[in-house]
């Protein structure tokens, strides 16, 4: 039964986050929004995209798995009160998901194209965290990972720290300053990168 729930809160996941989301980023801009896997092969900023990918793959693989029979639970994270919290967990970030890209309106992107040049965002859940959107994916996947915690389960979820924080450092922080400068240092300074007063440039 847990799998199942994982299984259809990610597809709605996936669907509203990903699929509704370009489609409004299409009909109000006339682009996708989507930037793609960019970078040369072997580079951080395609290493990242190549782990989200995975992480993504993977979430989607973990349920299956579970509901196959072919990949059991790990004892030690499974159990009834771990799954209902799971779902619970799960059921907020994807809220917190769908906020934080309404918040960043036409600027919302996947991706970074080095020739667009998008307003910064730092109203909203913006002004708590610099990457509400990124910080919301995380519980999300911790609360699929509880309702079906296997090893494929938790490997995507490591895959989607490690990109997530390889994306975020390394991609899109530069990116910003080249773009933003002395305004999105100045907000840097001031607010947390995903958790509120962590992460301060």
């Amino acid at each position: 039964m847990a799998a199942l729930i994982a299984l259809a809160l990610y597809v709605i996941y996936l669907t509203l986050a990903f699929g509704l989301r370009t489609w409004l980023q299409w009909r109000r801009t006339g682009r996708s929004g989507f930037a793609g896997i960019s970078g040369r092969p072997g580079s951080l900023e395609w290493t990242g995209g190549v782990l989200f990918a995975v992480a993504l793959a993977l979430g989607f693989l973990a349920p299956l798995l579970d509901l196959a029979g072919v990949l059991a639970p790990v004892g030690a994270l499974d159990g009834a009160v771990a799954q209902a919290a799971g779902a619970v967990i799960a059921v907020g970030g994807i809220a917190g998901t769908l906020l934080a890209q309404a918040a960043m309106g036409t600027s919302w992107r996947i991706g970074v194209d080095p020739t667009e040049r998008t307003a910064l965002v730092t109203s909203g859940p913006f002004a708590v965290v610099r990457n509400p959107i990124f910080a919301a994916m995380l519980p999300t996947s911790a609360g699929l990972v509880m309702l079906v915690p296997n090893a494929v389960a938790l490997a995507g979820f490591a895959a989607l720290v490690a990109a997530l924080q390889i994306q975020t450092r390394w991609v899109e922080e530069p990116y910003l300053l080249a773009v933003h400068g002395e305004t999105y240092s100045r907000y840097a300074r001031r607010v947390g990168r995903f958790v509120p007063g962590l992460g301060r440039l």
